[in-house]
């Protein structure tokens, strides 16, 4: 079987490089694609220190070329870029994987008009298979009694740009889908008492921390800890490259998600 031709957008960042770390026979590694202004873009990973492959970096005008190129291109940037980067691959017809948050609700929106139908793609807010068993659990919470309330604290690296993270956000809108919650509260000192329809999470940011959420689940006599402790980044990276592989054998055009992943359907 041929190796997966794969390129990754953002490729030179934390969850770019621990992916290349992790890469094995089954795929090829075609490019890193880097924003023009990206002071590399023209060398290859061993000139620029990243790797000791020989892979070239593109810049924002090869995209459309690498894409084409490409069985599956994976991309981890910010909102903004990947609004483009999903129309390059939609033109393309470039199977991609979307491993960025921070997105508003207008620019998520904004990014399933533009994929749906179009291509076989993922979208994900974390591809730990760790946490996305979390999610799978937390989609029971409504099997307890209404007066069990659930909170999640969260903590990042101290250049993590958004908080909550789209990891909380993700645990928060499974938990209120089935708490029925309607209101998230990130400062207690501001709203006192807990009301009935609150979800609170509360996030810090302290050093190199790669991730840790917790999930606490309280009633009136006991408490239940869930907790998800992410040891290093190649975490993230198998899972990437799990869903990578998955995704390249998919047909159908449509926006998947790393649970189906995991169903191993």
């Amino acid at each position: 079987m041929n190796p997966i031709k794969l390129s990754i957008v953002g490729g030179a960042g934390r969850l770019g490089t621990a992916i290349i770390e992790e890469m094995h026979e089954d795929f090829e590694l075609l490019g890193i694609l880097e924003s023009s202004s990206y002071p590399h873009v023209g060398k290859t990973l061993r000139d620029a220190g990243l790797s000791n492959e020989d892979v070239p970096i593109y810049g924002s005008d090869s995209f459309s070329d690498v894409f084409k190129n490409s069985d599956v291109v994976l991309s981890a940037t910010n909102p903004e870029a990947e609004l483009v980067n999903a129309q390059i691959a939609v033109d393309a017809k470039t199977k991609l994987i979307i491993g960025t948050t921070g997105f508003t609700s207008s620019q998520y929106n904004q990014l399933k008009s533009i994929l749906h139908g179009k291509i076989p793609c993922i979208i994900t807010s974390n591809f730990s298979i760790g946490m996305n068993f979390v999610f799978k659990i937390l989609e029971s919470l409504d099997r307890l009694p209404s007066n069990y309330e659930t909170s999640i604290f969260e903590i990042h690296h101290s250049q993590k740009i958004d908080a909550p993270s789209g990891t909380a956000l993700t645990l928060g809108k499974i938990i209120s889908n089935s708490k029925k919650y309607n209101e998230i509260i990130s400062d207690r000192k501001s709203s006192g008492k807990r009301k009935p329809n609150e979800l609170e999470i509360v996030s810090h940011r302290i050093g190199g921390v790669p991730g840790i959420h917790e999930i606490n689940i309280a009633g009136p006599n006991e408490m239940i800890k869930i907790e998800h402790t992410v040891f290093s980044r190649k975490a993230f990276a198998n899972g990437a490259l799990l869903a990578a592989k998955w995704l390249h054998s998919k047909t159908e055009s449509k926006i998947y998600e790393m649970s189906d992943v995991l169903s191993g359907n």
